[in-house]
Formats: C-alpha cells, sequence, structure tokens
C-alpha cells in the first residue's frame, strides 16, 4: 500500500519559530518547503521569498506550478519598540501594518489554490492581537498589527467559507526570539511541538479558530 507523505509549506523560516516549525515538521515525517529571505537552513527545501514583495511572492507562485500542500503556513511579525501610538511615525506604522497584516493575506489569496481541499491555511498571530485581552498597556502598533491580521483573516475565511479547507490563526506564546526578546518564558523549541500538535488535531476541520499552542480558543 502507498504511503503518502503529507506536504506543507511555512513561510517566513530563516530563523526563530518558523525555522523551528518548518524542522519540527520535517521530524514528523512531513515534507517541507519553506521560504526564507537568503538563509539556507540544512535539511529543508527552501524557496527564496521577501513576502513584502508582490513580484517575489508572483515568482514563488510560479515556481511551485502545479505542486499541491496539505498545510499552507505564514509566519511573519516585526515589532518597532514600545512606542504609544501617538508617537508611531507614519513610515513605521505602514511598514508594521505591511508586514504583520496585509503581507500574510497577500499571500495566503497567491497560494491558496496550492492547498488541497481538506487542507490547513494557518497564520502566526498572537493573543497581542486579542482585543477582549487587551487590558494592560504597551507595545500598542504590534498589538494593532495582529488586530489586523486577525480581522482580515476572518474576512478571508468569510469569503471562502465553503473551500472545505481548516483556517487557523495560532497565539505560539511569548518565546524567546528576536521579536520576543531574551526574557520571555518559552522557548520555541517548546512551544512549537504544541503548535503543531493544534494543527495535526485540526487537520480536516474546515472553518475559521483563534487558538493557542494548547489548542485552547484565543477570545477575539
Amino acid at each position: 500500500m502507498e504511503i503518502t507523505v503529507p506536504e506543507a509549506l511555512v513561510i517566513g523560516a530563516s530563523r526563530g519559530l518558523g525555522l523551528v516549525l518548518a524542522r519540527e515538521l520535517t521530524r514528523r515525517g512531513w515534507d517541507v518547503t519553506a521560504t526564507t529571505r537568503g538563509d539556507t537552513p540544512p535539511g529543508i527545501r527552501v524557496e527564496p521569498l521577501e513576502m513584502t514583495d508582490p513580484a517575489q511572492l508572483a515568482a514563488l507562485r510560479s515556481r511551485l506550478g502545479e505542486r499541491r500542500f496539505d498545510l499552507l503556513f505564514v509566519n511573519a511579525a516585526v515589532d518597532r519598540g514600545n512606542l504609544p501610538i501617538r508617537e508611531v511615525p507614519a513610515d513605521m506604522f505602514t511598514e508594521v501594518m505591511v508586514t504583520n497584516a496585509l503581507s500574510p493575506l497577500r499571500v495566503l489569496e497567491a497560494l491558496r489554490e496550492l492547498v488541497v481541499r481538506g487542507g490547513t491555511v494557518a497564520v502566526m498571530s498572537s493573543e497581542q492581537g486579542s482585543i477582549t485581552l487587551n487590558t494592560e498597556p504597551g507595545y500598542e502598533l504590534y498589538k494593532a498589527s495582529k488586530a489586523a491580521l486577525n480581522q482580515l483573516m476572518r474576512s478571508y475565511a468569510t469569503r471562502y467559507e465553503g473551500d472545505g479547507r481548516t483556517k487557523l490563526l495560532i497565539d505560539p506564546g511569548h518565546n524567546r526570539t528576536r521579536l520576543g526578546g531574551p526574557d520571555a518564558p518559552l522557548s520555541p523549541e517548546e512551544s512549537i511541538p504544541l503548535v503543531v500538535d493544534v494543527l495535526e488535531a485540526q487537520a480536516g476541520k474546515p472553518g475559521l479558530q483563534f487558538l493557542d499552542r494548547h489548542g485552547e480558543t484565543v477570545p477575539w
């Protein structure tokens, strides 16, 4: 009997959470293709992509051709410091919103037909994007960008409600990465296996959910 190996496309695996995600999927037997901005992690098939560049995204779509994936996971975020919104320059606001909210959805739109019916489309979000949980001051621009990402993902899910695909926003927790800082309580090696558990458990369940690394619902 032929054994089918699940295939994953991980967008944004140069380092941190995305790289650990690609490696964890590979460890579990997935055939992984990952995009990076020039780095080539060993043992993973790599495609170059700067996801904020529409021309590079179109070129990636062309190179992937007729390939099909069981999972498309988009990981991308920048943070430009803990400024109150009154001090955020317009160019900084634009950069963070384009990277954290607009570009992930452009990727989903450009590559969605490569995901098999019954497959999963997922984006790395954060509980910082939860309006309900925004009860402490700080990081206003980052929070706004993740809330925008969540809202755009809701619109995407509404538009493609009948496509049979699982749609997930994933909060991996506060990790020790370049974004999360050295004092974060979690390492990617701790949180990402739990994230993959959630991805595998939710496979084949159409509709949109906002979940944490334990599979619990994060309030919008």
